[in-house]
């Protein structure tokens, strides 16, 4: 399906209102599950309404924007739609940040308002009294302990208003909601993305290529404040009236299995959208259940380049194919992607239709397939710009195009595969070594869980590659070893020089690893 094919909304559009109005019908039907019980469709509807107006009445003004930093429970949907409704402009940030990062995005955002669970509002009152940005109302959801002068719960915010009959009258390109780019390095950039973009999110992927159904029960290992996790567990499921299980703590091995299990609130997903690094940490998990003890039909893995080794050890232990693509904070969600009946394990798969990609050489033109190149998309989802951030706007979104920072190699089948971020490409002996392919190829012997690939100056300042791995709990492997593993399967000059034993690797909070982190720890020894 192109986006040609798909016809575009009009141009006074409401996301929310869209989102909503598709599921009149199903009034009575469970929204959402969470850990304290279930939002039916209906009381979703009218709670979203009563937020609209009650930030109406509260003094927030269109275009406005107001914090969500609220772990995923069913008040998170209804302060993202009900913001929506209003015309405001909700901005979804990160849960794990610290209370420095709060400060900025709140000086940054210049927040009207902030939302916060209740076990998070300690970071907030810190961010608070760092800023010099005043916020007029802070509401927070179930809280923990009793509320402080100038706050208000969220039970009785939205109890005080009657429901928002008409949502602002917002275009499609209009600003609907922001995401703060996670970003390897700096500060995070505010993400403005408009009404029109998670439509086209859930037409050209959720429908066209995941085939989402009103029966699926989908669970989200990505919380809803990031860009994979929005769409699988809100925009998604919602554009076809779908259930969707939320959880507030970590999406540990445990708390999976759980919910996989029928767990929490008696359903078990049939949809489960998680990352590589948590797929690994499930299959060398003693818990993992067993394939007739769970009912799913559906497995997504972004947020990095997922080993062939762990889908196909998935695949032998379930019975189900995990369905690797690739998106962004900047595309909204995936744009190239396998499909749930064509998996090339080791790719990323196809460009989803509705969005074309071309893979550049440093000189600005295309690379031959099987060289490696600088992924650029052209698609209809993409941001419209990084908040007050002129130059690294202009660097990313150029014309129709949107540079990724990523660098891809074309197959002879039209399949894509990931060799790393621009930054963290290496150059040995003259040619170029993907990170990815020398970890990849590491994980694949059974003492290893995680790996990761930098450059590293030699005695002679020369670049070579060194990797740094954690090995699976009770297995033991030594450095010759994986260097012989390596050397039988790679091209000679792409085995890692040094290998280094951690406890574990750093990364963001999408579960990327921060190759610059070690790069850094390198230069502090030399």
């Amino acid at each position: 399906m192109s986006a040609s094919a798909v016809p575009a909304p009009p141009e006074a559009f409401n996301f929310a209102e869209h989102l909503l109005g598709v599921n009149v019908g199903r009034a009575a039907k469970a929204a959402f599950i969470d850990d304290v019980g279930a939002l039916t469709y209906g009381s979703l509807d009218e709670r979203a309404r009563r937020l609209a107006a009650a930030l109406r009445d509260s003094g927030v003004k269109r275009e406005e924007r107001v914090l969500i930093l609220m772990q995923d429970c069913n008040d998170w949907p209804v302060t993202f739609l009900g913001a929506m409704l209003a015309g405001v402009v909700p901005v979804a940030v990160n849960t794990l940040m610290t209370a420095d990062d709060c400060a900025y995005m709140l000086e940054h955002s210049r927040a009207q308002a902030a939302f916060v669970s209740g076990a998070l509002k300690p970071v907030l009152k810190a961010a608070l009294t760092k800023s010099d940005h005043e916020v007029h109302k802070v509401i927070v959801s179930r809280p923990a302990q009793p509320l402080e002068f100038g706050e208000a719960e969220f039970e009785a915010f939205l109890d005080r208003h009657a429901p928002l009959v008409r949502p602002a009258p917002t275009r499609a390109d209009d600003p609907a909601f922001w995401l703060y780019s996670s970003g390897s390095t700096g500060r995070p950039k505010g993400t403005v993305h408009s009404h029109a973009n998670p439509y086209w999110t859930t037409e050209l992927y959720g429908k066209a290529i995941l085939g989402l159904r009103e029966d699926d029960v989908c669970l989200s290992g990505a919380k809803l404040f990031f860009a994979y996790g929005l769409g699988n567990a809100l925009t998604f499921p919602l554009a076809v009236g779908a259930t969707v299980l939320l959880m507030a703590d970590r999406p540990t091995p445990d708390a999976v299995f759980k919910r996989w299990t029928g767990g929490v609130g008696g359903v078990k997903p049939s949809v489960f959208y998680g990352a590589p690094t948590g797929f690994a940490g499930m299959l060398a998990s003693p818990n993992m259940p067993a394939r007739d003890e769970v009912a799913l039909r559906l497995v997504s893995s972004a947020g990095e380049a997922l080993p062939a080794e762990i889908g196909e050890r998935f695949k032998r232990h379930f019975g189900l194919d995990i369905v690797d693509g690739i998106g962004s904070t900047e595309m909204l969600h995936i744009f190239i992607s396998n499909r749930p009946d064509r998996v090339r394990y080791g790719t990323t798969g196809w460009p989803v239709p509705g969005y074309e990609i071309e893979l550049r050489g440093e000189e600005g033109g295309p690379v031959p397939d099987g060289e490696p190149g600088d992924l650029y998309i052209h698609g209809p989802s993409a941001a419209m710009m990084y908040w007050g951030n002129r130059a690294k706007t202009r660097e990313t979104f150029q014309g129709h195009w949107t540079k990724s920072g990523d660098k891809y190699i074309r197959n002879s089948d039209g399949s894509l595969t990931y060799a790393g971020r621009t930054d963290d490409m290496l150059k040995v002996s003259g040619v170029y070594v993907s990170p990815f392919e020398v970890e990849a190829t590491i994980v694949q012997h059974p003492a290893v869980l995680e790996a990761a690939v930098i450059g590293a100056p030699d005695a002679d300042g020369l670049t070579k590659t060194k990797a740094f791995v954690v090995l699976k709990p009770g297995e033991h492997a030594d450095e010759a070893e994986l260097k012989t593993f390596v050397k039988d399967r790679l091209a000679p000059y792409k085995y890692p020089r040094a290998i280094e034993f951690v406890a574990e690797l750093p990364k963001t909070a999408t579960g990327k690893i921060q190759r610059f982190r070690l790069r850094e720890l390198e230069r502090s020894r030399a």
